[in-house]
């Protein structure tokens, strides 16, 4: 059997949900990514509260045919839904259905039938993977058109630190970017626009910021870079940096023989005691008339 032959036209697939649709969407991606090359148009319907959208729908499916895949909690909505594809003849598959009406069967405890409940109650996990991933995408100078978004932003020479520091505060689910500091380069301009109380700059001294270098030269085979550990050359690097810290009226970190989680605490506490923090997200003045 060919795998690598495109797969032929099909019919989408419709994963109606009263939330947002996000665990329809895996369980059929995860089957469809075993037919490589299939070209099946999975199309989510999220936030599903009335029958009206129900039957503004199946109107839609029979027209483009196609299958309703649904994860409806509530049991009228879901009843409502079975019954109108029967009537219309479309195609549905419920991925709850059978497993609820077991556990009423089986748990004497009312089903509470409400969307978007385990999401909720496990919000903190997905902030923490939004923010890794949005680290992630704005690591080492990536994306500097979308700096305003970060919740903080770390600046300063290569080698100080910058993404170690930023994936361990994104663990905690801060959103966090990273500007290098190239010695000749001009700094992006987006970084003098953006809230500089979100802005640290990363300040390490000479001999460790050699040490660490001289570290990657050898990891990567590159010893005969010899500028990059020039003590003069490093040092004219670093002034350069502290000029830029200066200008843009960051706060410094110095972040000399410390370890990351000292480093992580200094730069919370700071935006802690600057945006009254009661809670995780920290929103300036700045930052929101920004997203405006």
């Amino acid at each position: 059997m060919d795998h690598h032959k495109k797969g032929k036209h099909t019919e989408p697939i419709y994963i109606v949900s009263g939330g947002k649709g996000l665990a329809g969407n895996h369980m059929i991606h995860s089957l469809l990514i075993q037919y490589p090359n299939n070209n099946v148009p999975v199309i989510i319907v999220p936030l599903v509260s009335e029958e009206k959208q129900l039957i503004d729908l199946i109107g839609k499916v029979k027209k483009s045919g196609g299958l309703i895949a649904h994860t409806l909690v509530n049991r009228h909505l879901r009843d409502f839904l079975r019954k109108l594809c029967t009537e219309n003849g479309v195609k549905h598959i419920d991925f709850m259905g059978e497993l609820a009406d077991y556990l009423d069967e089986r748990l004497d405890i009312p089903s509470l039938q409400s969307p978007g409940l385990y999401r909720e109650i496990n919000q903190q996990y997905y902030d923490r993977i939004e923010a890794i991933e949005f680290t992630l995408n704005h690591d080492d100078g990536l994306s500097p058109g979308k700096l305003h978004k970060a919740e903080i932003i770390l600046t300063g020479v290569s080698r100080s630190g910058k993404t170690p520091l930023s994936v361990y505060l994104a663990m905690y689910g801060w959103k966090v970017a990273n500007i290098p500091l190239v010695y000749g380069i001009p700094a992006p301009k987006e970084l003098f626009e953006v809230d500089p109380q979100r802005v640290f700059g990363l300040s390490i001294s000479p001999s460790q910021l050699i040490s660490h270098r001289m570290k990657r030269l050898q990891s990567t085979n590159n010893t005969d870079n010899v500028n990059y550990v020039d003590e003069r050359l490093v040092a004219q690097e670093i002034r350069s940096a502290n000029m830029i810290f200066e200008r843009g009226k960051f706060t410094v970190i110095n972040v000399s023989n410390k370890p990351i989680e000292t480093s992580a605490n200094e730069i919370l506490n700071t935006l802690a005691n600057r945006f009254e923090y009661r809670g995780r997200r920290l929103d300036s003045p700045y930052t929101e008339a920004v997203e405006k």
